[in-house]
């Protein structure tokens, strides 16, 4: 990720460095705000997966579906949509009026927030555009995350359309990942963008064995995060958290019966709901691991500077933080609180990972 990131102040300013960090300031907090909502995205995102409500919009209208059902005719026409797909036949059959009213508000918040988050991103990047604040190149990315924020509207809906199919009561576990997979994919690079323009030059760190150690550890740890949320998403999608509600064991055995009934053996890590929640497992304990080394490493290693081990023991609180949810929803059997707890906790830790790894990016640079 480019940390080359530089501003062009007004003409006829005075005091060009006080303009250009200010523009630095205003941009960066526009990003932060984004990155907030995005935060929030995932955990309406969750909340509703976890209600049931995200197929109670059988309909994707883009601008129209900003405004939401006014008169009661509407209301009864968005009901006689949702009692066409199999979800109401299975799970809801007699589900009266304001039960539907329950979980659609639900959907029709997440996709609120959404348009809302493409319009927080759109009219100031007009308005910083047209007052010189930005340079074309950066105008450019900002523009691209618009454009990957709408595509991801496309995604969200691709995901909602499997839930209509016969016999279908959720959404498909792949279309389910692919959709969180693009939301962090259009977080991390903003997030990123976000922390360079409000520090553009990078304080630089001595490239010693310690430091160089350490920041390979953290790169292992942001990608087993990542690769963990993906499992989490698979653990979601197939209900696989409903079962096995014990720990550290699995119906009394370490690895689960039937790991590996599925064949060809790959299959088991998409489809296999012991293996999936298994590896979920695995993988969050191997990543709290990971960190923990990091920390310790990033702790004995004074040539790192404040700023990226304050960032490191924040690190280090996140992921404990997390795997006590993780846990904590298991043993409860997935309650929406705690699940959506779960899934927004995920974006939190990615962040401190993410703020940690871009205070260290001055490793060996001048």
């Amino acid at each position: 990720m480019s940390d080359r990131i530089t501003f062009r102040p007004a003409v006829g300013r005075d005091d060009a460095s006080s303009a250009t960090l200010r523009d630095r300031r205003r941009i960066s907090t526009w990003l932060f705000v984004i990155c907030f909502m995005l935060i929030g995205m995932i955990a309406l995102g969750g909340y509703t997966r976890l209600t049931g409500s995200g197929l109670s919009i059988m309909d994707w209208q883009p601008i129209t579906g900003i405004v939401p059902p006014l008169s009661h005719a509407e209301w009864e026409r968005q009901f006689a949509l949702y009692k066409t797909i199999p979800q109401y036949k299975i799970l809801h059959d007699g589900f009266g009026l304001a039960g539907f009213q329950k979980i659609f508000w639900a959907e029709w918040t997440h996709r609120f927030w959404g348009r809302m988050t493409g319009l927080v991103l759109l009219l100031p990047l007009v308005w910083f555009a047209m007052t010189g604040a930005l340079t074309k190149g950066l105008a450019a990315r900002l523009l691209l995350f618009f454009v990957l924020g709408a595509l991801q509207g496309a995604v969200g809906w691709f995901m909602v359309a499997s839930g209509f199919d016969a016999d279908s009561t959720a959404v498909e576990p792949v279309r389910l990942v692919l959709h969180l997979c693009c939301a962090f994919a259009l977080y991390i690079p903003i997030l990123w963008t976000a922390l360079s323009v409000r520090a553009p030059k990078p304080a630089f760190i001595p490239a010693t064995a310690p430091v160089v150690r350490t920041k390979r550890l953290l790169w292992c740890a942001v990608v087993l995060i990542c690769v963990t949320i993906i499992a989490g998403g698979f653990t979601a999608g197939t209900h696989a958290g409903f079962v096995y509600n014990t720990f550290p064991l699995m119906d009394g055995h370490l690895v689960p019966q039937h790991y590996a009934r599925l064949s060809p053996f790959w299959l088991n890590w998409f489809e296999n709901v012991p293996a999936i929640q298994f590896d979920h497992r695995l993988l969050a304990t191997l990543t709290a691991l990971v960190i923990g080394v990091c920390v310790l490493c990033g702790l004995r290693t004074p040539q790192l500077g404040k700023a990226p081990q304050d960032a490191l023991m924040l690190l280090g609180w996140a992921v404990l933080v997390q795997y006590a949810l993780g846990v904590t929803t298991l043993l409860l059997v997935v309650p929406a609180w705690a699940g959506t707890v779960h899934q927004t906790w995920a974006a939190v830790l990615l962040t401190v990972a993410i703020v940690a790894l871009h205070r260290m990016r001055g490793v060996g640079r001048v």
